[in-house]
């Protein structure tokens, strides 16, 4: 992914601050110069380029005199300028449970308007939503076959026509039927043009009128950079846009070219799209997004998402079996499904400070996915016994799990190692008694901090360490979560263990 390049190219002329003895103007210009050279490679627009420099700039000089870290004042800034960047003042138009919310798609031809309705579709449907989606677009061949088939995939109930050749029409009765049938989200996909044309923008005008939406989400191809910002605008003299999903981000040089184009609509990014599954839709927010792109994770992100996916019905006695060193396959198996609720893989775990935007590729992100699923069902035939046992299973046993699942005897083994080495960090965090008393982890790092280090690095395995940026960064996320209101309460709900044992066992 080309934005991921462009994170890791800022990330490192940052980086070169925090080796620097002094950090003085001619540095400063110079990781500017770089960081200035990565955004126009990534074909952000000049104009706010050279913004961001001057901001920059004007902040160092402003405090150049001050006895204050230099390294975390540019790395701020830099962070603060890419931001602005990418904010809309305008707050993006916010569904409502229980009522009826019309949402308009717009775009041209090509741009995955249709894939992208779906995709919005099937995110508000696994939040509990009741939606639907209305094929408004006659003059593109196929387009309801399309959207039929992906509906049919995601099990959203949809409507259109293969006879009627009036959008506006379609879109008002596809609305009406929705309506009385008490649908909380009515998405309406409208036609497209290859080109920017009149009748495009006097047939939306028209749907407009139709079926008045509660917004319109302009849906915008990264792929053709720069170029977006003509269009951004014409689409928004023509509709009150209110909302922008950004397609295709996960492989074009002029990605970079459409996140800066958006400021031409007003309006906020809501979504991103990086692939072509329906779960590859990631919601948007501009300070969250250029943190981890730049490898500084997102802390908040990262509890929230376990927050969504963890049971804490079944967690205190998860909590106490870990509090003793003890951790069965049945935990794993729950661990390892919660980790399929996630989602994606790469959002999550550059949410995690220090592993950057993009920690899997693409096919790799899908490897270990499959490699968990081949897993769930090698665990899925063990007997109950087996799965609350401590995994020292016999030849015959392991054969007959190995057929039983469809997997071969060297996967069984390969799971059973894997458990292993994870009950062996579970029985190092036990002795260690990081979960001794409630909220016990955040006090000691307060009081002591290289003790706790120390406790931590004997219990971590040294390549998970590194995976997870190092102590220091294990540390940093620690200060972090400790800052959190809402953590306080999930240490409570979980019976005071704070949760780190089960993040060390998760990664």
């Amino acid at each position: 992914m080309v934005l991921a390049e462009l994170g890791k190219s800022i990330n490192a002329a940052l980086q070169k601050l925090n080796k620097a003895p002094v950090v003085d103007e001619a540095l400063v210009d110079q990781i500017l110069g770089e960081i200035a050279m990565a955004l126009l490679k990534a074909d952000v627009n000049a104009k706010f380029i050279k913004k961001l420099r001057e901001d920059v700039k004007m902040e160092f000089k402003l405090c150049e005199e001050e006895n204050i870290n230099h390294q975390k004042l540019i790395q701020k800034a830099v962070v603060d300028g890419l931001t602005r960047m990418l904010e809309s003042d305008r707050k993006p138009f916010q569904p409502k449970k229980g009522k009826q919310n019309v949402i308009m798609f717009v775009g041209l031809q090509g741009s995955g308007k249709t894939t992208t309705c779906t995709k919005y579709a099937y995110y508000y449907q696994k939040k509990g939503w009741k939606v639907a989606l209305v094929c408004a677009d006659t003059f593109r061949a196929g387009a309801f076959d399309q959207l039929k088939q992906n509906a049919t995939k995601v099990r959203v109930p949809f409507y259109g026509s293969y006879t009627e050749a009036d959008p506006v029409q379609i879109a008002q009765e596809g609305v009406n039927v929705f309506k009385k049938e008490a649908f909380e989200i009515i998405i309406v996909d409208t036609s497209g043009r290859h080109k920017q044309e009149n009748d495009l923008f006097e047939e939306m005008k028209q749907v407009e009128a139709a079926v008045k939406p509660d917004d319109i989400v302009f849906v915008m191809d990264s792929s053709i950079g720069q170029a977006c910002f003509d269009q951004a605008l014409a689409f928004k003299k023509a509709v009150n846009v209110g909302s922008v999903i950004i397609t295709k981000l996960d492989g074009h040089a002029k990605g970079g070219g459409a996140l800066s184009a958006v400021a031409a609509t007003e309006s906020p990014i809501v979504f991103i799209g990086e692939g072509e599954h329906f779960d590859d839709l990631e919601s948007f927010e501009a300070s969250s997004f250029v943190r981890r792109l730049l490898g500084l994770g997102d802390i908040n992100k990262l509890f929230q998402s376990v927050k969504d996916v963890v049971n804490m019905r079944d967690q205190p006695q998860l909590i106490q079996k870990l509090k003793e060193g003890k951790f069965s396959i049945r935990d794993l198996q729950t661990q390892f499904n919660s980790v399929l609720k996630l989602g994606s893989l790469n959002q999550f775990m550059s949410a995690i400070p220090g592993m950057g935007s993009s920690v899997l590729s693409k096919g790799n992100e899908k490897e270990s996915i499959k490699r968990i699923q081949r897993f769930l069902c090698i665990m899925n035939s063990m007997t109950a016994e087996e799965l609350d046992g401590e995994g020292n299973l016999n030849f015959c046993r392991i054969v007959r799990i190995a057929k039983g699942s469809g997997t071969s005897i060297e996967e069984v083994h390969i799971l059973l190692d894997e458990h292993k080495k994870l009950s062996k960090v579970v029985g190092n965090l036990a002795k260690t008694n990081l979960g001794g008393k409630r909220g016990n982890e955040f006090e000691q790092l307060k009081r002591n901090p290289q003790q706790m280090m120390q406790k931590m690095k004997g219990a971590i395995d040294p390549s998970m360490l590194q995976k997870l940026g190092g102590m220091d960064n294990v540390m940093n996320m620690m200060k972090q979560m400790g800052q959190m209101d809402g953590i306080q309460d999930l240490m409570k709900q979980m019976g005071g263990m704070g949760g780190m044992p089960g993040k060390a066992k998760r990664r």
